[in-house]
């Protein structure tokens, strides 16, 4: 298990809606939410789900960002993928979890290592802590996930779906 990672809002959202929070945990001691994405999640009301899980569960830890650097501004991203990418930076390029394409992009340019909500739960597949990914995956593209039938299908073949 590694011992931390940080995550942009949707990937916490997506988990959070279809009660797949507890898959961080599964990979990660603790996972960091930058002050900007808890505060664009926190907007969503006291009765959103994914506000409820980061109340109350302990590993889940929001963290204030220092400076955007220069090489993450650049790519316009929104306040949550710039300051999981410069929180990432800041701490000697931890995981990251996004899925925003212009996002992940950015954190490679960064030498920062990214995975995606589809990757982690390929992932947990791999590792044997879900029995198949098809059906996690189909009620996350359920509750919002964007991802195309092609990519979908690609992807589960890899691990024998």
């Amino acid at each position: 298990m590694a011992e931390v990672a940080i995550i942009n809002a949707s990937p916490l959202i997506l988990l959070a809606r279809g009660g797949h929070a507890d898959l961080l945990h599964r990979f990660f001691n603790h996972v960091l939410i930058p002050r900007q994405v808890a505060d664009e999640i926190m907007v969503r009301g006291d009765l959103d789900v994914t506000v409820s899980v980061m109340r109350q569960v302990e590993w889940l830890e929001i963290i204030n960002v220092g400076t955007i650097p220069r090489s993450i501004e650049m790519w316009g991203l929104g306040a949550g993928e710039s300051s999981v990418i410069a929180l990432s930076m800041e701490m000697g390029r931890v995981d990251v979890i996004i899925d925003d394409l212009a996002g992940r992009r950015c954190a490679l340019s960064n030498n920062v290592p990214v995975r995606g909500t589809l990757g982690l739960v390929l992932l947990a597949k791999q590792k044997g802590f879900i029995p198949a990914a098809r059906p996690l995956m189909e009620d996350l593209i359920r509750g919002g996930l964007y991802l195309s039938r092609h990519v979908l299908n690609s992807a589960l073949a890899r691990v024998g779906e």
